[in-house]
């Protein structure tokens, strides 16, 4: 049947899950999780608002804390809302006082102990003195192109625009702006195009006028360089961390790629902090262009630290920096992320099958380092750390300070759950999911939309790449695909075990494989029935679909692949086929 027990280094499949039945309580729910840039005049005030409303039964008992001064939360009148919902308003005041013209960000977190789904957090960003930038800097390479630098505004802010030669190279709009619109914030975008202009330097200037921040209304010093040297590309603008004295070094990777011509070079990366000790180190990559910056909040006190880095290159800005931000929490219990439970390998968090393979987020959840199982049958506990779903405990596989990946149990209830884990018996927070019979999801490689697909010569059916074993399939090969949550099999398998190599465990249902997508903007696409759809020997909860290629599926580098049965349709992944 070429199936491929042997496929674990290709195969970063963490398990363990736990089932929880939902028992009457509230369940909160917010309408944002971030709020801002909120402009704030220096020594001026502002607000802001979100709602909370109740899912479930009973009533919030709403509780809410600032992880700043700054930042003070009040709960409103509670009122009708959409979807007969009630809504309590959470009015937010901004009070940055004497704090510098800047960018500043502060955590409100709304929690109920006796709510699902809480505590929340709303991430709100205060940039004091306004968000119309000191000036503004474009780089376009010599073979044209535009570039955009984004900033929110208050109305009835009105912008006008002069540019050096009158060449009409630069524009600004405010992104859906009406009339009558004042007091709101509104994003605004600058936009610089080449417009057949040559390699040199081009001056302009954006006039503000009409702000409630009376240090807005200015003239904004733009300039646009059109140039043939490298031109660096941030993957992130700024980074931000967030961690507990008692966790694990925070790492991040900042990587930057050339929108120029010519290549781009970095030479070297210099950390410094301006509060919290030396808590801020980076290194260059060895050969590349990745910055690998690591955070380490041991011994901090809870707070937020202030940092940078000061990135060498090649490329035509010169010195590049880049604000670093952490913000240490005090140490507790462990703390589940609201929706922070999907299925593995996949990402997405709609529902969950039966058995199949999950990956829950959060903090604090491990104390130590990271553990993994190093052996079957998984276990309820692993290095302390127990997942339960409806108080029935699920075998761990791997758990870390901020994540845990564990195995929903075969005989997890169907329906709405909550799960909860418990760190040396102190107990998180629970959070709801929820799970059906068979939720098939076809694993992805990380190359693309390329799926976790096998040719029947080991090798990947996918553009062929230097250094990885890859071809294009062919009409009438025969596929090995890998899958979680597709649900019951004969036998059954208990949960945590692996699955036996005789007899094979094999799919409850009617099975089919789609090639190739047939919508409504064209395509076609071909159905074939598997010759095996069922559990791989030796592994807990990972399924293959082995199927071969028909004669008249479609051809390309990107052709669609879906499994279909009784309880539904996978997500799509692609492969090869020439």
């Amino acid at each position: 049947m070429g199936l491929k027990p042997g496929f674990r280094n290709l195969l970063v499949l963490s398990i363990v899950f736990g089932s929880q039945l939902l028992t009457a309580a509230p369940k909160l729910r917010l309408s944002q999780t971030t709020v801002g840039p909120v402009p704030v005049a220096t020594n001026g005030t502002g607000t802001a608002s979100v709602d909370a409303s109740n899912a479930g039964d009973g009533n919030l008992n709403l509780q809410l804390t600032s992880s700043v001064t700054w930042l003070v939360p009040t709960a409103g009148t509670p009122r009708e809302c959409a979807a007969f919902l009630t809504c309590t308003p959470i009015n937010i005041d901004i009070r940055p006082g004497t704090l510098a013209a800047g960018l500043y960000t502060g955590v409100i977190t709304i929690s109920d102990p006796n709510a699902v789904d809480a505590p929340q957090t709303v991430t709100v960003t205060v940039s004091v003195g306004g968000t119309v930038p000191q000036r503004a800097d474009f780089y376009l390479p010599t073979t044209g192109g535009s570039q955009t630098i984004s900033f929110n505004g208050i109305a009835p802010l009105q912008t006008s625009v002069t540019t050096q030669n009158n060449v009409q190279w630069l524009a600004v709009n405010a992104e859906s702006f009406g009339s009558f619109r004042f007091g709101v914030t509104i994003p605004f975008r600058m936009t610089a195009s080449t417009s057949g202009l040559g390699e040199g330097t081009y001056n302009g200037q954006i006039t503000v006028a009409g702000s409630t921040i009376a240090g807005e209304n200015r003239a904004v010093p733009v300039t646009m360089r059109i140039t043939s040297s490298p031109i660096a590309d941030l993957s992130a603008e700024r980074l931000d961390f967030r961690g507990a004295p008692n966790g694990p070094k925070l790492v991040q990777n900042l990587v930057l790629s050339n929108r120029g011509s010519g290549n781009l070079t970095v030479s070297g990366v210099t950390a410094t902090t301006s509060t919290g000790g030396s808590w801020l180190t980076a290194e260059r990559v060895a050969n590349t262009n990745i910055v690998t910056v690591t955070a380490n909040a041991t011994g901090l006190a809870a707070g937020t630290y202030d940092g940078s880095l000061a990135v060498a290159s090649n490329a035509v800005q010169g010195a590049i920096t880049v604000p670093v931000r952490l913000q240490v929490i005090a140490a507790g219990a462990p703390v589940l992320s609201y929706g922070g439970v999907i299925n593995n390998g996949v990402g997405d968090s709609d529902y969950l099958g039966q058995g199949t393979i999950a990956a829950l987020f959060g903090e604090q959840i491990l104390s130590g380092d990271p553990v993994a199982a190093t052996s079957l049958p998984l276990g309820t506990d692993l290095g302390g750390v127990k997942v339960f779903v409806n108080d029935t405990p699920a075998p761990v596989y791997y758990a870390s300070y901020g994540q845990v990946n564990f195995q929903v149990p075969y005989n997890a209830p169907t329906g709405d759950v909550t799960i909860r884990v418990e760190r040396g018996g102190t107990a998180s927070n629970r959070i709801s999911t929820r799970v059906v019979r068979g939720a098939p999801r076809l694993l992805r490689l990380g190359i693309g939309d390329y799926g976790i697909v096998v040719n029947q010569d080991g090798s990947f059916p996918i553009v062929p790449i230097a250094g990885l074993n890859s071809r294009r399939a062919r009409p009438g090969d025969t596929l090995v695909m890998y899958a979680i949550g597709v649900g019951p099999t004969n036998p059954a398998v208990a949960s945590g075990v692996g699955s036996p190599a005789s007899p094979l465990a094999r799919g409850v249902g009617n099975f089919r494989v789609t090639f190739g997508f047939a919508g409504p903007f064209g395509g076609n696409s071909v159905e074939v029935t598997p010759f095996f759809v069922g559990l791989t020997p030796n592994f807990v909860g990972l399924y293959q679909i082995n199927v071969t290629i028909p004669a008249e599926t479609p051809r390309g580098d990107n052709v669609a692949v879906a499994l279909s049965g009784d309880d539904g349709v996978s997500n799509r992944v692609t492969i090869a086929i020439e």
